[in-house]
């Protein structure tokens, strides 16, 4: 049933008209489309995630991983127990702080960055976007995560 003649119904809170949804929904959907382009490396999203920051940093504690991809430990410790069980990184307490794990990117983990080298062109073409329209994207919804994340 619907309530669009009546006068009470806010047009502001129609699903269509909602930002959360309309980004919800790309999330899942991109979500969705990463996970067949990482089937043939046998590696998940999450997964890809903690690699790309790996590969960019070699070594990060658990609690950088988490600030970065937005998790806490309790859904990032499971995630790397995983992946250092596979041989794609080590994980060891730090010297200076015995309270800090340190995850460090080994060989096998490298070896997963050649792989995924195709993955952004896999990805514009799945989009039928350009890698400059894709990066624009990305550069609009930046500021917004930005304040997002520091409140």
């Amino acid at each position: 049933m619907t309530h669009s003649s009546d006068p009470a119904c806010n047009p502001l809170l129609k699903l269509d008209n909602q930002l959360c949804f309309s980004v919800y929904a790309l999330s899942r959907l991109i979500t969705k489309t990463y996970q067949k382009l990482l089937e043939d490396l046998d590696v998940t999203y999450p997964q890809y995630l903690v690699l790309l920051l790996l590969w960019e940093h070699e070594a990060l504690t658990v609690k950088e991983l988490g600030t970065n991809l937005l998790l806490d430990s309790g859904t990032l410790t499971p995630l790397l127990k995983r992946m250092e069980q596979r041989g794609w990184l080590s994980r060891r307490r730090a010297a200076r702080d015995e309270r800090s794990v340190i995850a460090t990117l080994q060989p096998a983990g490298r070896a997963l960055e050649r792989q995924a080298q195709d993955i952004p062109h896999k990805l514009s073409v799945c989009f039928d976007m350009t890698l400059a329209q894709i990066n624009e994207l990305h550069r609009q919804l930046q500021p917004l995560i930005n304040r997002l994340t520091t409140k």
